[in-house]
């Protein structure tokens, strides 16, 4: 998949989860006030922080496509962090913390609760549109990880980019979440003890309090400028030091600044004995054919001196 096919297969899955949040959170919403369930309520607020924060994510999408300007030379890649950051702590304090005040509340203070049917059909609608939800961002994930070569899961959880991992972590989530609720409710119908329900609503929230924390730390890493992992670090220098330019590479600086986008740094020691005037030139050449490379967004090259030490990879 190249990056002119990926953005818009990003886009879609975005889009498709903004779908599926709005018309869950909609259910949800109207099957809590009918049946007055502590863990309805819970994954209804769940599901409209989900929706929001979809819409921060197509933000950050649209945002960090532009290209470099004079203002942003490195590109405005790091967008997608922040406005992925926005959406993480959405989720947590209108997600988590919403959902774990109303089950304390429902825990000392239960409300009465019926019409079960509703809550079992809405549930039931929710996990078909929050599975197809799901499914899109799993083969968006799959997609990636065969492109680097990476687990799925390392690729979800590790890689660069924060949209995609959002949408998997938010729907994985959902799923989980509508799990709960149809324990709560259960429990509370069978044993007409309503702390289940308020049980459930709690859990809901500390579920979505995890995630919205580790997506909070992974954006905040990327932001403060996440190196990659040794392996990438490795392709990039073997792909250096066998270009038939270049004899050594004494040192190598990568940072991501945008989804699966490089920054680097390297000095080499070029073949040949040249000039200044033509080494000059030679830098900038293979600069500019090392760009040519999707994952690089700019590199910048000096020479070696002669007494460095050759670094491996």
């Amino acid at each position: 998949m190249t990056e002119a096919t990926e953005q818009p297969a990003k886009l879609r899955t975005v889009i498709i989860a903004f779908v599926a949040n709005l018309l869950v959170a909609s259910a949800k919403t109207v099957a809590a006030v009918v049946t007055g369930s502590a863990s309805m309520l819970a994954e209804a607020a769940h599901s409209w922080a989900d929706a929001g924060n979809e819409v921060f994510l197509l933000i950050a999408e649209r945002s960090s496509a532009r290209k470099p300007d004079s203002g942003h030379p490195l590109g405005y890649g790091r967008d997608a962090y922040v406005w992925s950051l926005f959406a993480a702590v959405g989720l947590f304090t209108a997600g988590a913390v919403v959902s774990v005040q109303h089950g304390l509340s429902e825990l000392f203070d239960p409300e009465p609760a019926g019409d079960y049917l509703v809550g079992y059909i809405v549930l039931a609608i929710a996990a078909v549109l929050e599975g197809v939800s799901f499914l899109q961002s799993v083969v968006q994930v799959r997609a990636g990880a065969r492109k680097f070569n990476r687990g799925a899961l390392d690729y979800a959880l590790n890689g660069s980019n924060p949209t995609l991992r959002a949408v998997l972590a938010e729907d994985a989530a959902a799923l989980a979440g509508l799990v709960i609720a149809f324990l709560g409710i259960l429990l509370h119908q069978v044993t007409g003890n309503p702390a289940y329900d308020a049980a459930g609503s709690l859990a809901i929230g500390v579920l979505l309090g995890v995630v919205a924390v580790v997506l909070i730390g992974r954006n905040r890493r990327f932001l403060v400028g996440e190196v990659p992992t040794p392996a990438v670090r490795a392709t990039v220098g073997n792909a250096l030091a066998e270009h038939p330019e270049i004899e050594r590479v004494t040192y190598l600086h990568l940072e991501f600044v945008g989804p699966a986008k490089l920054f680097v740094v390297a000095a080499v020691d070029l073949t040949g004995d040249r000039r200044e005037e033509d080494v000059a030139r030679q830098l900038r050449t293979l600069e500019r054919a090392i760009e040519e490379n999707e994952l690089i967004q700019k590199v910048v090259l000096t020479l070696s001196v002669s007494d460095e030490p050759t670094i491996g990879f």
